[in-house]
């Protein structure tokens, strides 16, 4: 996020505006932590992780009265629009904030999920990824030592982008994702593909929320239904929301924040900026929540296919 902060405010200031910081989201615009920001705000921040904004969840900004405080703070201050970062509940607040008072607010999907419909990635994906994929490593020196079945468990909420996208630049052997916890059983075709014919060890990722019970419910059921597998589990947790973000992240984090002004410019309102084929989109709040962002299921294949 500290990317698109820093771009959006050069940008900005670059165009004469007046850029003013607001700490801890919506519950700092609350609160009124808020600061005018210059140059030298943003400067040697680009290669940090997370937001020298900080963030927090507001459960004030979700009632009239927190919402009627925010205002008055924008008010007070001066404040022509917003540039918010964050996934759907950012953005959700955002559509609220803005059809209740005529706001203008440009959003940015700042979401390790890449949850968000209307955009190929989202800012934080990739290095999240990318963490995985260095965790998995370290792991399968672990799991080809001792013969094991390996179980790790990544984020994603409901969306299984880093799962499935991990499994495949881990070399991980299979994937389990919420999107296909409702079709089939998953477990079942994990072992009836035969997962352990023809190598010593396997690692399987999965998403964090599946129906089966997350991590710990797979692994659970693969012990009881097939005690002749050494099993173990690996919970990833918050090693992936942090650390220092990839050259992907930092170039499509700048090139959100130059559009979030650029859009404001062009009176855009009350839209995402997104990126499609490597362009960039302006994408209505409303379809950015809504709709859903379904894996490739071509991706699918192409794992069974080189984990054999």
């Amino acid at each position: 996020m500290n990317a698109a902060i820093r771009a959006a405010t050069r940008t900005a200031i670059a165009n004469e505006m007046i850029v003013k910081g607001i700490y801890r989201g919506y519950q700092g615009l609350i609160a009124d932590e808020i600061e005018e920001f210059q140059t030298q705000h943003v400067s040697n921040i680009i290669q940090r992780g997370g937001t020298i904004l900080k963030s927090a969840r507001s459960e004030e900004f979700k009632t009239p009265e927190g919402m009627q405080k925010a205002y008055d703070t924008i008010v007070k201050h001066g404040i022509n629009a917003l540039v918010v970062i964050g996934g759907d509940g950012t953005l959700t607040g955002a559509r609220f904030f803005a059809q209740k008072y005529d706001f203008p607010i440009v959003g940015l999907p700042g979401t390790i999920d890449n949850d968000l419909f209307g955009t190929d990635t989202t800012i934080g994906y990739d290095t999240a990824l990318n963490t995985i994929v260095a965790c998995v490593d370290k792991i399968r020196d672990t799991a080809n030592s001792h013969d094991r079945i390996f179980f790790v468990e990544v984020m994603g909420r409901y969306s299984g982008f880093l799962a499935l996208n991990g499994a495949i630049a881990s070399g991980s052997e299979a994937v389990i994702l919420p999107e296909l916890s409702l079709h089939k059983d998953q477990i079942v075709d994990l072992i009836g593909t035969g997962i352990r014919k023809t190598k010593n060890s396997s690692i399987v990722l999965v998403a964090e929320h599946v129906v089966e019970g997350g991590v710990i419910g797979v692994a659970n059921r693969v012990k009881k239904e097939y005690p002749q597998f050494d099993v173990r589990v690996s919970i990833l947790g918050h090693l992936q929301r942090g650390g220092t973000p990839t050259a992907h992240d930092r170039i499509l984090a700048t090139r959100m924040g130059v559009a979030a002004i650029e859009a404001l410019l062009e009176d855009q309102r009350n839209v995402m900026i997104g990126v499609q084929n490597d362009k960039i989109v302006f994408v209505p709040f409303a379809k950015a929540i809504k709709n859903e962002k379904p894996v490739d299921p071509n991706l699918l294949s192409v794992l069974e296919i080189v984990s054999k």
